[in-house]
Formats: structure tokens, sequence, C-alpha cells
């Protein structure tokens, strides 16, 4: 049996880690979650049944403070890993674990699938054993990182391709938030103010809730990613925007939504699995996967809200799913004396 610390500190990885926690537990391993105070990150683990251990929070969009949190935190995280003997730690782009878990020696395996989160990517790619990418992200852009041959471990399509492996939306979740499905559903995601890797404000997106907001053929649900976006949106009293009181169960509404429009990467992502037609208004670099999304006509790049084409969605597309099992393969061998490349995702 094996004894693995895994950290979440953005909502995002509660999505992306929690079939990888099932089947862990599953084989007959031990796990305990910490959590950071980050936007829902909380809220969906308790959404999702995960005990978790909270510890500290985001610094917010100031640098200085996001320096100061990161230390505060990581010393939070040491005092609580020496107290525990864990075999491997186990993160989606925490640097709070990345650097706790090389103190306290404890082998680390860190899954990320965005290559210019340059900040992030300078402190855990470089303390991880062992990196994982999506293989649509060109190798050569990691290693400024110290991201060699020897310690990438890239694996086939999207993260969210198996965190959805078994997902069936719950066909109520409309409903619940009084969505009238006979307009054109849309779900949308502001973009992700407090990120360093999009530090310019993205003049598009207010410009597509106006768009969406004013149009009586359109329902258009609003996932804002904090209180201060939340209040933002709400106070624009756009009649045709719909933002849920809490934390809600996105997956369901992305599937059973006509189209996504979201300035961030995870949704876009979550809807291209899901067959779901999405826009992306990201303003930041766009990184490989999203790279090889547009060009496969899976995502599609909105610089106009006039281009946005508002239809009922066509039935028929599928699902793309592949499982989870592949990725647990990996990250246990991160504990392993053996050469890493016998360990590579096929």
């Amino acid at each position: 049996m094996v004894d693995i610390w895994v950290d979440m500190s953005a909502p995002a990885h509660v999505l992306v880690l929690r079939p990888i926690i099932e089947r862990l537990r599953e084989r007959g391993h031990s796990v305990e979650v910490t959590s950071r105070d980050y936007a829902q990150t909380q809220a969906l683990l308790e959404l999702h049944g995960f005990a978790h251990t909270p510890i500290g929070r985001h610094g917010g969009a100031s640098r200085l403070r996001k320096a100061y949190r990161l230390g505060a935190r990581t010393a939070a995280m040491v005092g609580y890993g020496r107290n525990r003997s864990f075999d491997l730690a186990l993160a989606h782009g925490s640097n709070d674990l990345a650097i706790a878990s090389r103190i306290l020696g404890v082998p680390e395996a860190n899954m990320h699938d965005y290559e210019f989160a340059v900040t992030q990517h300078r402190v855990g790619c470089r303390l991880a054993r062992r990196v994982m990418f999506p293989e649509s992200v060109p190798p050569e852009r990691l290693r400024r990182f110290g991201v060699g041959p020897e310690k990438l471990f890239p694996y086939p399509g999207l993260k969210e391709e198996y965190y959805l492996y078994d997902f069936e939306p719950d066909p109520d979740a409309l409903r619940r938030l009084s969505v009238d499905t006979s307009r054109v559903v849309v779900v949308v995601r502001p973009p992700p103010d407090v990120s360093l890797y999009h530090r310019k404000s993205n003049p598009l997106f207010p410009k597509v809730l106006a768009r969406l907001g004013q149009d009586s053929d359109v329902h258009a649900v609003v996932l804002p990613r904090t209180e201060a976006q939340r209040e933002l949106i709400e106070s624009m009293r756009l009649p045709s925007l719909v933002v849920p009181p809490g934390a809600v169960e996105a997956q369901s509404l992305i599937a059973l939504a006509d189209l996504v429009v979201s300035a961030g990467g995870t949704m876009n992502r979550e809807a291209a699995a899901l067959g779901t037609p999405v826009y992306t208004t990201y303003g930041g670099r766009l990184g490989g996967v999203d790279e090889a999304l547009i060009r496969s006509g899976r995502l599609r790049p909105l610089t106009d809200p006039r281009a946005l084409r508002l239809q009922k969605r066509v039935e028929g597309a599928t699902a793309t799913r592949r499982d989870p099992g592949l990725l647990v393969e990996t990250i246990l061998g991160t504990v392993g004396d053996r050469p890493a490349a016998e360990h590579r995702v096929a």
C-alpha cells in the first residue's frame, strides 16, 4: 500500500484528480487531501464528498501577495507533511506541494496542461520527479523548465477525456437553475483575472455578456470564478443571464447546453470532450492543447461577439472518453526505482 498526499489548490484540480483518487483507493492505497481556499475549490471538494484539510488561501492578483501566500502556505504544508509518512505526492500544478514535498523528501508527480504558466513551471516542474503533460504540448517548450526526456511523461488526449470517463449528466441540472431550454442555452465562463499568465484584462468578455444577456432567444448560465466577478455580473442586470447562487456541477450544464463560451481553458476542453460546440475568448497565449483543438475544429476562437452562432445544438455529437487507469499507472511509478522510460503512458 502507498500513502499518497494530494493537494487541491484550484477548482479544476478537484475535477481532474477525483477519478484518479477513486482508483487509487480502489487499489487499496491511502490518500489524504489538502486544499487551498481559492474560488470554489473547497466547495467542489465538499460537493463531490471528499474529506480534506484546508491549508492557506490564494494571494490574489498582486505578485507580492502571491509570493507571501506561497511561502506561508508552503511552511504550513511542510508542517502537515512532517507528521505523516507519505510515499508519494500528487498535484495538478500546485507549487506549494512541489516545494513542501521536495523539502520532506517525498517524490512528487505533477500534472499540467498549459505550458506558458511560466512562473508556476519554474518551480513545480523543476522540483517534481515526474511531470505529466498532454502529448499535444511540444516537448521543446518545456525544456527551459528543466523538463527533459527523463522527467516528461506525455499522455494522449485531453485530461478532461480522462476525468469525464464515467460521466453521466444530471438531466435536471438546467431545470434547477430555471433555465428555459426552449431557448438557445449557453454556458459562459469569465476570464481568470487573478492568474499571472492572464495579466491583461479581456475587453472582449463584457461584450460577449452584453450580446448574450440582451438576446431574448438565449438563456445563458454564467459561472463566475470569484465573488467579485459574481457581484459585477449580477450588477449588469442583463435579463438573459443566470448566475447560480453557489458551486454547481458544471459538466452537466456543459453536456446539456447548446453552446459554451469560455475565457479559460478547462471548460473549453470539457466541452470539446463532451461534444458541445465551444468558443474561446482567452486573451493569453494559446498552449499546445488549444492549438491542436483549433486545428481539428473542436474549438473555435472568438474575436467578435457578433460572430457567435446562436442556434440549438444538432444532436449526434459524441463524447471522447479515456480510461484514467492509464494515468494512475504513471503516477504510481513515481515511487519506484526503475528507469523513468519504463513507466511512460503508451
